[in-house]
């Protein structure tokens, strides 16, 4: 995996937040919520389907993970 130096969590009610490891690969995406199996994450999604996860955590509820992100209570993934 490759290391990547990436900012502090921000919270979702800043003006459109890219994502940084997203940004990190050279791609400029929107963070937002998004589910897997294993729960909600704050990640990023190209034409192709999801394309990063920014969040370490999941979350059981999109309700959960938005108050997390609304509240600055999430940490940023730093590796690809």
């Amino acid at each position: 995996m490759t290391q990547t130096e990436i900012s502090s969590a921000a919270k979702a009610d800043e003006t459109v937040q890219v994502g940084a490891l997203a940004r990190a690969s050279g791609k400029e995406y929107q963070m937002e919520i998004l589910q897997s199996a294993a729960g909600f994450y704050l990640g990023t999604y190209s034409d192709s389907g999801p394309y990063t996860r920014e969040s370490m955590e999941y979350w059981p509820t999109r309700e959960k993970a938005k108050k997390a992100w609304d509240e600055g209570r999430w940490t940023q993934r730093t590796y690809l």
